[in-house]
């Protein structure tokens, strides 16, 4: 037989493998990769990429605070929506004589294409009324009523079919008034970190100076840290070398507890809407950094983290809740 004829005993200097007949057809494939030996498994995060956003993403937030703390608004303003447009503030009287309770709504947001069923699981009650002991209870129980319901589905026959209504992040709001954290903040986070990813704000923070928020930041990170509450971790940069990155990166866990400003009201100022907060003294735009943290808890929701946030309540918070479930020999769980 021809040396020449077979590939195994051939004498010819070695050669580029043959490219694949669907590189052509694939619209990653840049013309340089087309001159190179290409197989195709390089376009498997482009599949993944067209596999999501055919199928959409879900995410569901809670929000957690005192009445009066402009929880709405920041909802609003954060996805800009109108959710809660058609909101009624109760009075004094039924705020005290109120329980707290679940409510929970539902959007669809589109962008560029790109699909998100936001729901928005709403706590009204809390810390309204005068002994606000036992107040987060019902929070705790909805919280671990996901969870259970989720783990029985994924016990279930239909698997495929799972419904997931995990909270994947709680915005704790802390009043503005006063010096740190309330006995009701401290003890209602310690029971509320073992259940959903916390994420601390500082409601209204144009009621203060930049020194008095300054002070109020530094206070909160140290009652958290003598408490041993534990709040939502930023991952570490993955691109060291995305200088553009590392800085919002750096500017996002150094916001930490976010002071926020909401608003539904926009003014145009220099040919462009902007959403404000009017005052007889001036305009605090909500979403200039130098005014409030909007953008910074904005960017760590929805451009940088929601994924993490996924994860981690999958990975960790609902992990470490299935495996106790396990461990239990009653098939109740109390707090």
């Amino acid at each position: 037989m021809d040396s020449t004829l077979n590939p195994l005993h051939s004498t010819r200097p070695d050669t580029a493998r043959p490219k694949s007949p669907w590189g052509r057809h694939d619209p990653y494939v840049s013309m340089e990769e087309l001159g190179k030996s290409f197989v195709g498994f390089a376009s498997l995060p482009h599949q993944i990429h067209r596999k999501n956003v055919k199928k959409g993403f879900e995410f569901t937030l809670m929000v957690v605070g005192e009445s009066g703390l402009g929880k709405s608004t920041l909802i609003n303003s954060l996805f800009l929506t109108g959710l809660y447009s058609d909101r009624i503030l109760p009075n004094t009287s039924e705020m005290i004589e109120r329980t707290v309770g679940i409510s929970k709504k539902t959007v669809d947001i589109e962008e560029k294409g790109v699909r998100l069923k936001l729901t928005i699981v709403d706590t009204p009650g809390f810390g309204d009324a005068l002994d606000g002991t036992e107040s987060y209870y019902p929070v705790l129980d909805y919280l671990h009523e996901q969870f259970e319901q989720y783990r029985m589905d994924e016990m279930g026959k239909h698997r495929t079919q799972i419904k997931d209504n995990r909270v994947h992040c709680c915005l704790y709001f802390i009043s503005p008034y006063g010096r740190g954290l309330k006995p009701l903040d401290v003890a209602f986070m310690k029971d509320l970190q073992t259940h959903v990813n916390i994420v601390p704000v500082i409601a209204k923070a144009d009621c203060l100076t930049k020194a008095e928020l300054l002070r109020k930041k530094e206070t909160i990170r140290r009652e958290m840290e003598f408490h041993k509450i534990k709040i939502f971790e930023f991952s570490d940069c993955d691109s060291d070398n995305d200088v553009e990155w590392t800085r919002q990166d750096f500017e996002m866990k150094n916001s930490v507890p976010f002071a926020v400003v909401g608003s539904n009201m926009q003014l145009r100022m220099d040919g462009r809407k902007v959403r404000v907060r009017a005052y007889p003294w001036g305009v605090v735009e909500v979403e200039n950094p130098d005014h409030s943290d909007l953008v910074h808890l904005r960017t760590m929701l929805v451009r940088t983290h929601m994924q993490d946030l996924k994860e981690k309540t999958q990975d960790n918070l609902y992990e470490q809740f299935r495996i106790s479930r396990m461990n239990m020999r009653s098939p109740s769980m109390s707090f």
